[in-house]
């Protein structure tokens, strides 16, 4: 019943939205639904660290070690978002002739898409049936479309435009892959059966290979898209730069992770009928153009939220040659890969959301002096992008030192070399302009003072986990962690 009332809950919360009209009920709703979602979540996860895992509407919803961290990552977030919504849709009403302003129905339509998306992406990790999660993910994509185009600027339109018809082609290719995957299957279970994870899985060694082999790049590629891999992330830029603030955080800190979420069950059912040689090599490819594509582009960014888009390229690239390195250690580095960026990026949206509300621009050169106008939010700008680029001591540099590790002691010293320079390089690009945005001089017209306390504790709480796990990893995280790379076949 758990697994059932995590689901409803958002779903609930969408439907609440659409017969509630006021502003106050639509934001108690969403706030409340989204903390309700995180505390289920942390109950399920208690239950599966205990027995292995759960299920649930018969056998319909599923969920281990791996779904339960994703889980636990799409309400964490989802609950930050919720509560930062609240003033940063505030602040847009208050504009009601600004081309970015929000009107009391735009405001229930936010919402109401809001707690949409947030149930799709939920549908996902606790999917048994993988028909069901290809289904869950474009149901994210149908989800967040109308959150990409919420201003109705041209900009807005053509990003939500590029972002449905190079979605639908991956996912396409997805159904592809899942199809294939079934047909795989058919010689071991029969012409008819469920498309499970807890069917397929116990017999993964004697899928057809050949089969199996032309699936995987089906998923790769297709889910990939939705994962922001290159060369398949043309659509990322746009829809991050021209969504709202909250969104953008949820595409670049859950979304992504969801779709790669796709990825990781189907290697962990094509290693064992293929080995890996063949699984890592394709992830490796696009792990490291995904990261070079990455670095050419932050080069040359002027737009502060398509430098953090370009950014989760290079993170995604990263989880992919964790998970192509392999072995106990690089699943693990990518899982904590997964966790750190999906952290740090919902938090440097909210601040730079909270920049661009008080400067009025997403340009970088037009933004200077953040940590003097908005002393709060300029100290978690900073932090927030050290954290992100991998500084000690936070996660991301434990994850990425992690993932490095693992490709020496596999012998891939040489990809790995390359992704240490690329690391460094972008750290190098990605620094200089938050530097200049923090620290420049601000002009005599910018307001002191920060926007609203509830944007303000959301960036706060997203603060306290950045910091906190690149200090220490909690035990429970720790053996939730380890239980995933069992999922995935890395040693228990």
């Amino acid at each position: 019943m758990l697994l059932t009332a995590l689901v409803l809950v958002p779903f609930v919360a969408a439907l609440l939205c659409f017969v509630l009209h006021q502003r106050a009920w639509l934001e108690v709703v969403t706030v409340i639904g989204s903390v309700l979602t995180l505390g289920l979540g942390l109950v399920i996860t208690a239950q599966v660290m205990a027995s292995g895992h759960v299920s649930g509407f018969g056998s319909w919803l599923y969920a281990d070690a791996l779904s339960a961290l994703s889980m636990l990552i799409i309400a964490f977030v989802g609950a930050t978002a919720a509560l930062y919504s609240v003033g940063y849709m505030r602040e847009n009403m208050k504009e009601q002739s600004d081309a970015h302003g929000a009107g009391q129905r735009e405001v229930r339509r936010y919402y109401l898409l809001f707690n949409l998306f947030l149930f799709a992406m939920l549908v996902v990790p606790v999917s048994n049936s993988l028909g069901v999660l290809w289904i869950a993910i474009e149901g994210t994509t149908l989800a967040s479309l109308f959150l990409v185009s919420f201003y109705r600027t041209h900009e807005a339109l053509e990003a939500a435009w590029k972002y449905v018809i190079v979605g639908s082609v991956g996912i396409a290719l997805a159904l592809f892959g899942t199809v294939l995957a079934y047909y795989s299957a058919v010689q071991v279970l029969g012409p008819s059966y469920d498309l499970n994870w807890s069917v397929l899985a116990p017999v993964a060694p004697r899928l057809n290979p050949n089969v199996m082999r032309l699936a995987f790049i089906f998923i790769v590629v297709g889910f990939g898209t939705k994962a922001g891999l290159a060369p398949m992330h043309t659509w990322l830029p746009d829809a991050h730069s021209e969504a709202p603030s909250p969104i953008s955080a949820l595409l670049s800190g859950v979304l992504l992770n969801t779709a790669m979420y796709g990825i990781l069950r189907y290697y962990a059912l094509a290693t064992p009928s293929l080995g890996h040689a063949y699984p890592n090599t394709l992830l490796l490819a696009f792990g490291l153009l995904s990261l070079v594509i990455a670095a050419l582009f932050i080069l040359r960014q002027r737009d502060f939220k398509r430098l953090l888009a370009y950014s989760s390229v290079e993170h995604m690239g990263i989880v992919s040659v964790g998970i192509a390195f392999g072995g106990a250690l690089g699943l693990y580095g990518a899982l904590l890969q997964m966790i750190g960026h999906a952290l740090a990026k919902s938090l440097m949206f909210f601040a730079t959301g909270q920049v661009n509300l008080r400067y009025g621009t997403k340009q970088i050169d037009g933004v200077a002096g953040v940590v003097t106008s908005m002393p709060i939010t300029g100290a978690i700008l900073v932090i927030g992008a050290l954290a992100l680029t991998g500084s000690p001591p936070f996660g991301i540099f434990v994850s990425e030192f992690s993932i490095l590790t693992a490709g020496f002691q596999s012998g891939q010293a040489v990809a790995a070399l390359v992704v240490l320079g690329l690391i460094a390089l972008i750290f190098i690009r990605f620094i200089g302009p938050i530097n200049r945005m923090a620290f420049g001089k601000a002009t005599s017209d910018v307001p002191r003072g920060e926007i609203s306390w509830t944007g303000t504790a959301a960036m706060i709480g997203s603060l306290v986990l950045v910091v906190g796990l690149g200090i220490f990893i909690p035990a429970p995280l720790s053996e939730l962690l380890r239980q995933s790379t069992a999922v995935l076949g890395g040693a228990p």
